[in-house]
């Protein structure tokens, strides 16, 4: 048991472009895709998303990284009242808490592949809670080939919300991110997440 420690062209070119810092009162993020799960949707037999029971106080999110080297842990120690789950979607032992869990992938095909069997699974009814959204972290510096970026695309549409955050190479030398050194881009991806989770929004 584990407690808490339209797509128009614009919504297509936004994916493309690194976020930049906003304001408070910036409109909330259009979404992406459905925020509730849909009839109809039947989970894969080769997606297996593990679960995790937890007890106690529900965080403001869950991160789950949905394969190793994901990024669960930094993008749950930049999110504030953010809990890892430890590669796994959250399972209340006892009802009475509302579980929000935001998915996290690397930008490389495999990772976009996890994301999108998880979002199945969860869009087919069979995980409880609800999901947030995903954080796509950039596997490697510069621009995504064509196919990642179709990959991208495809993903968007099976999760309420996508964020993606920039390649940050101090991260590769460092156990933890220094929060006080954030690359804009990164610093505006975080509060659009944030201001979404203030909001109650899905």
């Amino acid at each position: 048991m584990v407690a808490a420690t339209g797509h128009s062209s614009k919504w297509l070119q936004s994916l493309l472009d690194e976020p930049e810092p906003i304001e408070a009162d910036t409109v909330l993020d259009a979404p992406t895709g459905p925020a509730l799960p849909q009839q109809g949707v039947q989970a894969r037999s080769d997606a297996g998303v593990p679960r995790v029971l937890v007890s106690g106080p529900a965080p403001a999110l869950w991160v789950m990284g949905v394969h190793g080297g994901a990024g669960e842990s930094t993008l749950a120690a930049l999110l504030q009242g953010a809990a890892a789950t430890g590669h796994a979607w959250p399972v209340r032992d006892l009802d009475g808490e509302a579980d929000r869990v935001v998915l996290v992938c690397r930008s490389n095909a495999a990772g976009l592949r996890a994301a999108q069997l998880t979002a199945i699974e969860y869009g087919s009814g069979a995980l409880p809670g609800s999901l947030a959204g995903l954080v796509i972290l950039a596997d490697a510096p510069g621009r995504l080939p064509k196919v990642l970026q179709d990959q991208v695309r495809l993903v968007t549409g099976a999760v309420p919300h996508t964020w993606q955050l920039p390649w940050v190479e101090e991260w590769r030398r460092s156990l933890a991110p220094d929060v006080t050194a954030l690359p804009g881009a990164v610093r505006g991806g975080l509060e659009k997440i944030q201001l979404h989770l203030a909001a109650g929004k899905h």
